[in-house]
């Protein structure tokens, strides 16, 4: 597990071919998603696709708050779309996000885990068996352990890891839980996951 290094950064990028970024964050999250998010390019070579817990029984109004704001293309994932380079996909409100083999969208109305429905769990375990080592999971700020599990399941399938250091996250109960079940290999502050997003959408 590697802390804060540039080299760490480009080393992590040069070993594998990248088909995916799946991102989870909790409370704190909207700020922190723009913190890595706001410098990436309009186009880029892979998708990026967010859960983000929000409150039940509201709509989600993420992909309009971020596409104002983003140059990326964003929207909220509807079933059966495939997933599209250079674009933003947010789980829509109630329901858990999940990438088929096929790697298209799938919505289910299991029940929540860890309270959450979207849930970060589900989004990274179907994208742990939908692209394997070509799948980069990041993990960010929040207030449960959401997300610790499903970053394992990555780990085991040969993707690649990377959570928030929480000591610098606004709420590191999120990315501290992962790193105590899951392990992780990289943790970096945002600024440096800002860098490795940059790095990655230019290649």
């Amino acid at each position: 597990m590697s802390r804060d290094s540039r080299s760490d950064i480009a080393a992590a990028l040069a070993r594998r071919r990248l088909g995916c970024v799946a991102i989870g964050a909790s409370a704190g999250g909207i700020d922190a998603l723009f913190t890595v998010l706001e410098d990436l390019p309009a186009s880029g070579p892979v998708p990026l696709v967010c859960v983000l817990h929000l409150p039940t029984g509201h709509d989600s109004k993420l992909a309009e708050i971020f596409g104002a704001r983003l140059r990326l293309r964003v929207t909220e994932a509807r079933p059966g779309e495939r997933l599209a380079a250079g674009t933003l996909y947010f789980a829509p409100a109630d329901y858990h996000l999940l990438v088929e083999p096929d790697r298209s969208f799938s919505l289910s109305c299991e029940a929540p885990i860890n309270y959450s429905r979207p849930a970060i769990d589900a989004l990274f375990d179907s994208c742990a068996e939908a692209f394997g080592p070509a799948l980069l999971a990041l993990l960010l700020t929040g207030a449960n352990d959401d997300g610790a599990r499903g970053l394992a399941r990555v780990r085991a399938a040969g993707g690649l890891a990377v959570v928030q250091d929480p000591a610098e996250a606004q709420h590191p109960a999120m990315p501290q839980a992962a790193l105590d079940r899951a392990g992780a290999d990289l943790v970096l502050p945002l600024s440096r996951i800002r860098e490795l997003l940059a790095t990655l959408m230019r290649s």
